[in-house]
């Protein structure tokens, strides 16, 4: 039987009230997933693995301790578990390809295959895929030779942007301002495996100019349905300076002109859903295109991600309406075309609370006070690096928390933000302080 039809007769005969869902992955992102999943009427629980502190204390949330990659396990789990849908948050189960193992075990999950999320876990890849489909995007060039992309370097105009083929947690991405540093980087990177396995190619592309926007779509193989628009801030420091990270901060909506989405439609969207077609790719899942956009208003793909990003799907998933868990059987029914998301008119902005030092060397095992303090209803505080240690909350990881307000404006979703954000606390916690200052004034 086809596994579509297959899933479908599924989920018909589930009762509406009954469903169990599994999310993957430990990240604000996750969190903010089961958060939202947990409040659809037709799920009764919501299973997350391996789950952070946030989840652990979510009504209709628990956590299990599986790693997001140990895609046997989850499987395990999922069919001795009566599990309706799983939900794939992070970019390492798709590489790892928990979909197709899933599906080919008549199991709903929500994501794309291996094979469609190579336009995330190789750089190289999607900017082939680009070329190939006339794309926007960076004038590149790949190597696996540092003596190649040595000759390569020198003849390029300053700055570069050096990238780590595969996937490196969101800091394979260097800007090189200086030959030297773009001829270093390239060195640790080949010859120094900085990021292991994920930079035995690079790639290297010319420097973009202007502000960058996250757009991202959902597809059900034959149709892309945009979702609320985003801006993330990567740079650690204000006013956008010091190194690329996994994301400080963002907002949503982006605030662009109806103009532009069309043309990012037009020229990128519809274009990569032509091409996977073309190439026999069938694509169900969220597509985050991060776009450069230029003075003269003209987008080009700076990356793509096969997921929600992290922190984008906190604030967007603050303002979406619709039932999520709804919306995931449309993408796995195939019935987009028919589909209508809705959204609160309403701006929701997250600041991310790090470890001091990151995304370098920092610390953890910190406990977090100050979490109960927060009483306002439009205040969420998603958990990112957190574990439950004897009824304490313990800082894990670099990025911690993502303290996410609602608001009519975006001055005061910045003000109901960072009034939160003043009330917790840890030894050495950094944060921006200007996540969507340049907006609404």
């Amino acid at each position: 039987m086809n596994i579509k039809i297959f899933m479908l007769i599924i989920m018909i005969t589930i009762p509406i009230y009954s469903m169990r869902v599994l999310v993957i992955g430990s990240g604000g992102r996750e969190h903010a997933l089961a958060w939202k999943v947990a409040q659809s009427s037709c799920v009764a629980k919501v299973f997350v693995a391996p789950g952070n502190a946030g989840t652990a204390q979510e009504q209709k949330v628990e956590n299990i301790a599986i790693a997001a990659t140990d895609i046997q396990a989850l499987l395990h789990f999922a069919q001795h578990n009566t599990i309706d849908l799983t939900i794939v948050g992070p970019e390492t189960a798709l590489e790892a390809g928990i979909v197709d193992l899933f599906e080919q075990y008549g199991l709903y999950c929500f994501g794309p295959n291996k094979k469609a999320a190579q336009l995330e876990s190789s750089k190289y890849f999607a900017k082939e895929f680009m070329q190939r489909h006339a794309i926007p995007t960076a004038a590149y060039a790949s190597f696996t030779d540092l003596a190649n992309a040595r000759a390569y370097i020198e003849q390029q105009k300053m700055p570069l942007v050096i990238k780590a083929d595969g996937l490196a947690a969101g800091k394979g991405v260097i800007i090189a301002h200086t030959k030297q540093e773009a001829l270093e980087v390239a060195r640790q990177m080949l010859e120094g495996h900085t990021f292991g396995v994920a930079s035995e190619r690079i790639v290297v592309e010319e420097f973009l100019d202007g502000y960058e926007i996250t757009f991202i779509v959902a597809s059900d193989g034959n149709t892309m349905i945009p979702f609320a628009t985003a801006r993330d801030h990567k740079k650690r420091d204000d006013a956008d300076r010091g190194p690329n990270t996994g994301g400080m901060g963002a907002y949503s909506p982006a605030f662009i002109s109806d103009e532009l989405h069309e043309k990012i439609m037009h020229t990128i969207i519809t274009p990569t859903l032509a091409g996977l077609k073309q190439e026999g790719i069938v694509y169900h899942g969220f597509l985050y295109a991060g776009l450069m956009i230029s003075p003269d208003g003209e987008p080009k793909v700076l990356e793509f991600n096969c997921r929600l990003g992290d922190p984008e799907a906190q604030p967007i998933l603050m303002r979406l309406r619709s039932d999520l868990v709804d919306f995931c059987h449309a993408v796995l029914q195939g019935t987009l075309d028919s589909y209508e998301l809705k959204w609160d008119n309403q701006v929701a902005l997250g600041v991310v609370l790090a470890s001091g030092g990151y995304p370098d060397s920092y610390k953890t095992g910190y406990s977090i006070t100050g979490l109960s303090n927060i009483a306002d209803n439009t205040v969420q505080i998603f958990h990112a690096g957190t574990k439950l240690d004897n009824e304490q909350i313990i800082t894990t990881s670099g990025r911690v928390l993502c303290i996410t307000a609602l608001a009519d404006t975006i001055i005061h979703a910045r003000q109901k933000a960072y009034t939160a954000v003043e009330k917790i606390s840890w030894p050495d916690v950094f944060y921006r302080t200007d996540i969507g200052q340049s907006v609404g004034k």
